[in-house]
C-alpha cells in the first residue's frame, strides 16, 4: 500500500496520502478519517480507491488505536457521485474486457462496511449516488447535510440501483424504496431521514468540523417538510402495481390536485428509461426483500455481468455522460417488447 506521510501543519493528526493522493486519511485521538479526494469528479471512485480503503478496513480492524472510522468527500459539492463510469466505458470500448473486477471490489467494500465491527461514519452532505450510497448505506451513522442531493438514478443509464439498493432499497418503508429506485428521483437531507436512508442531520458548520460527540450533540433525527411524506400515499398507491408497465398506466390515470404534477413528471421519467432495466429493477427489488444481504450482492454481481452482455448499460453512459446527445438507443426501445424470458436471464447467472 502505497503511503506519503506528513504532519498536518496546524493540527495534532497524522495525514496520509494513499492511492496516488484520491484517498486522504488523517489520524486522531482515536477517530480516523477518510476523505475521497477527488474532487473535480465529484469524488467518483476509481478502482485504486476501492482496493486501498478494503485494504485500509482489513488493517484497521486489529489496529488499537482506532475506534472510529468517518468518511467525507473532498469539496464542498460531493461525498460521493458514484463510480468512474467513463473509465469503465473506456475500459470496455478499448477491447480489454468486462470490468466485472471493479464490481466485485467495490461490493466486497460496501459488504464489509455493513458488517465492520468497528463504527463507521459517513458524512453525505453534497452529492451522494451510487457507488457513494455503497460505501454510506451500511455505515453504523448516516450524516445528511444542508448540501445534500442523494439519489440512485441507475435506470436512466441503462443499469440497476446496484452497491446493495436490492437490500437497502428493499427494505424502506411502503414503495418508497421501488419509487426511488425506478424513478431515480433526487432527494434531500429531509427526505432521506424521513425515508431512512439517513440517521441524523447536521449543518455545515458541525459537518466541517465533525466530531462523534458533537453529532450526538446536535444531530437531528427529523426534519419538516419532507416531500416524500406528502407524495406518500401517491407512491404508495401506484408503485403497489403489479408491474412496471401498470405503473406507468396508474401514474397517467392520476388526476388528484395534490399529485397530479408529481404523477406526470415520474411517467415521463420512466418513459425516458431503459425499459428492460426498468422491468429488471422492479424483479430485483422483489427479490432482494426477502434475501439476506450477501446474497443480495451476489444477485447483484451476475445482474452487473449481464447488464454488459445486454448493452443498454453501455449506451446509456454513451447517450448520458460521453456524447450527452441524451438520445439512448434502448434494446429493446419499449416496455411492451421486453419478454418475461429476456427479464429472468439477468438471474439465471448462477449468483442468485
Amino acid at each position: 500500500m502505497e503511503k506519503r506521510l506528513k504532519r498536518a501543519p496546524d493540527a495534532e493528526a497524522e495525514v496520509v496520502s494513499l492511492a496516488a493522493g484520491e484517498l486522504r486519511v488523517a489520524m486522531d485521538s482515536g477517530v480516523t478519517t477518510v476523505t475521497l479526494n477527488r474532487p473535480t469528479t465529484l469524488n467518483a471512485l476509481s478502482f485504486d480507491m476501492l482496493e486501498t480503503l478494503a485494504e485500509c478496513l482489513d488493517a484497521w480492524e486489529h489496529d488499537d488505536a482506532i475506534e472510529t472510522i468517518v468518511l467525507r468527500g473532498a469539496g464542498d459539492r460531493a461525498f460521493c457521485a458514484g463510480g468512474d463510469i467513463r473509465s469503465l466505458y473506456r475500459h470496455v470500448k478499448e477491447g480489454r474486457g468486462t470490468p466485472l473486477r471493479y464490481f466485485e471490489v467495490e461490493y466486497a467494500l460496501d459488504q464489509r462496511i455493513h458488517e465492520y465491527p468497528k463504527p463507521i461514519t459517513a458524512l453525505i452532505d453534497g452529492i451522494v449516488m451510487g457507488g457513494g450510497m455503497g460505501l454510506s448505506q451500511g455505515a453504523a451513522l448516516r450524516v445528511v447535510g444542508d448540501r445534500t442531493r442523494m439519489a440512485m438514478p441507475e435506470t436512466a443509464i441503462g443499469l440497476f440501483p446496484d452497491v446493495g439498493a436490492s437490500f437497502f432499497l428493499s427494505r424502506l418503508p411502503g414503495k418508497l424504496g421501488l419509487y426511488l429506485g425506478l424513478a431515480g428521483p433526487t432527494i434531500g437531507a429531509a427526505d432521506a431521514l424521513y425515508c431512512g436512508l439517513a440517521d441524523i442531520h447536521l449543518g455545515r458548520a458541525a459537518i466541517d468540523d465533525f466530531t462523534p460527540e458533537r453529532a450526538q450533540r446536535d444531530g437531528e433525527a427529523r426534519l419538516p417538510d419532507a416531500e416524500l411524506e406528502r407524495l406518500r400515499p401517491a407512491i404508495d398507491e401506484h408503485f403497489s402495481q403489479p408491474g412496471v408497465a401498470a405503473i406507468l398506466d396508474s401514474l397517467g390515470r392520476e388526476d388528484r390536485e395534490p399529485w397530479r404534477a408529481w404523477a406526470a413528471t415520474t411517467r415521463a421519467a420512466l418513459e425516458r428509461y431503459s425499459p428492460t432495466m426498468l422491468e429488471v429493477t422492479f424483479e430485483q427489488l422483489r427479490r432482494g426483500a426477502s434475501m439476506p444481504l450477501a446474497d443480495c450482492f451476489r444477485m447483484e454481481l451476475g445482474l452487473i455481468e449481464r447488464c454488459f452482455e445486454q448493452g443498454d448499460f453501455l449506451e446509456g453512459i454513451r447517450a448520458l455522460v460521453i456524447d450527452k446527445d441524451n438520445r439512448p438507443r434502448w434494446n429493446p426501445p419499449s416496455l411492451a417488447a421486453v419478454t418475461g424470458e429476456s427479464v429472468n436471464r439477468f438471474f439465471d447467472q448462477g449468483k442468485a
